[in-house]
């Protein structure tokens, strides 16, 4: 039976999702103000390509925070153990993120780009990465605990509309207008204080109530449980090995585009606002309509040809930006190109998150699903940060570059066929919501 609007808006317009809207804001916001937009103020004032690419490396924390996830359902904050196990954990990494950003914005890199203001701005990027990637570990835990069975979904949903809502809306476009109308000084100085009202927000949120837990085991036992078998599961598999070189070379070329593209765009001549517009907007709406389609084909086709179809198609999407190095500062092309961009990237990572869920023995589907994550998480963050060198490297030929990642994102194809012909996949698991991060595409 379809749900009434009145059934659906009560659904969603009540406290405990709506905190977990305000949530997923919080952890969207810093996105654009660590990838896109942060590579676009580095190259506005004067870092090399090859420096930009190797910004990529402060996303590192993303890809090991679930080393440190059990530390955060354990260990209480000193001093702010009045606030309850996930309020403490969240204002902890709230007010680090806002200092970050404050310190940023006070770092003198708007006045001249010297070795001392880009070494700071790097370690105060990172500060902030690592402050993110665990919020979004305790994010994760206060929406799975502050919500019942029936408001799962509905927390899911309003987790990654508050993503897109605070990266790719207010953090992204956002961030590119308040730029180019004061300066990017200001524009990170501004998000401080968003981000301190976010904090504010979670003070007067109510601790979630604490799920019973067992007793402490030693440290060893603890990997031994948390990392090892599930490890150990994995390794049992039929052509795990293979597996995991597809899961590393599957999104590479897509990696590499995605550090380089809002670069790209500002090279070309394209105002921040046109960005802003164009690559966060429709970029967006393309993204939500490649998901929702994704969904569809691996109904449709199955998990293996889907995988394969929105593969080619993000692969094939790469020759467009090729083209417009050719044509240059073309609105009608750029649009294009960001739009079919996007579109194909959420057909692929819908399919890759399913293959992802579909790996996972159903005795440790959260540990194996987290683990193969953020293992393609982290091949793909390190060879990122060589995105700019090989721009370099091709004296700034960006069609010769994005040939590069077309070839790169075709790499995976062959061992796709080959996984297709000779393992069978089990059946579906259910992914998580947030482990996977949403596509490059001008959407962080």
């Amino acid at each position: 039976m379809t749900p009434s609007l009145r059934e659906t808006l009560r659904l969603y317009l009540n406290a405990p999702v709506l905190r977990v809207l305000m949530l997923g804001f919080a952890s969207g916001l810093p996105s654009p103000l660590l990838f896109s937009n942060l590579s676009i103020w580095l190259r506005d004032g004067g870092v090399s390509r090859t420096d930009v690419g190797l910004f990529a490396l402060v996303a590192t924390p993303y890809a090991l925070n679930f080393l440190w996830a059990p530390l955060l359902d354990r260990a209480p904050l000193p001093g702010l153990r009045r606030l309850g196990q996930r309020r403490s954990w969240l204002v902890l990494c709230q007010g680090l993120m806002a200092l970050a950003l404050l310190l940023m914005s006070q770092s003198g890199f708007d006045a001249g780009a010297t070795p001392e203001s880009l070494g700071l701005l790097a370690l105060l990027a990172l500060l902030l990465a690592t402050a993110s990637a665990t919020q979004d570990v305790v994010i994760d835990a206060f929406r799975i605990e502050s919500l019942g069975p029936d408001r799962q979904g509905a927390g899911a949903a309003a987790a990654i509309w508050g993503w897109h809502l605070g990266g790719t809306l207010v953090g992204g476009a956002g961030g590119l207008m308040l730029a180019e109308a004061l300066s990017w000084s200001a524009a990170y100085g501004v998000f401080a204080l968003v981000m301190g009202a976010a904090l504010g927000l979670t003070l007067l949120a109510p601790e979630p109530p604490a799920p019973p837990r067992p007793e402490a085991k030693g440290l060893g036992d603890q990997l031994r449980t948390a990392f090892f078998l599930p490890l150990k599961a994995f390794t049992r598999r039929e052509g795990w090995a293979l597996i995991l070189i597809f899961i590393f070379v599957f999104k590479l070329g897509d990696a590499l585009l995605g550090r380089m593209a809002s670069v790209f765009y500002r090279e070309l001549g394209f105002s921040l606002g046109e960005i802003a517009a164009v690559a966060k907007v429709y970029g967006l709406s393309a993204n939500f309509v490649g998901i929702a389609l994704g969904g569809v084909l691996v109904a449709r086709l199955g998990l293996y040809r889907a995988l394969f179809a929105g593969g080619l198609a993000a692969a094939a999407t790469n020759l467009g930006y090729a083209a417009l190095a050719h044509l240059g500062q073309a609105s009608l092309p750029f649009t294009i190109a960001v739009v079919l961009d996007n579109f194909t990237g959420g057909l692929a990572t819908v399919a890759f998150v399913a293959y992802l869920s579909s790996l996972c023995d159903r005795a440790y589907t959260a540990t194996q699903y987290a683990l193969l994550a953020s293992l393609g998480n982290l091949a793909r963050i390190w060879f990122s940060a060589s995105a700019g060198a090989m721009v370099d490297g091709l004296g700034g030929a960006w069609d010769q570059f994005f040939l590069l990642t077309t070839v790169l994102a075709c790499a995976g194809l062959p061992l796709l066929v080959r996984l297709m012909r000779r393992y069978p996949l089990a059946p579906l698991a259910p992914p998580s919501p947030t482990t996977e991060p949403p596509p490059h595409g001008g959407t962080d």
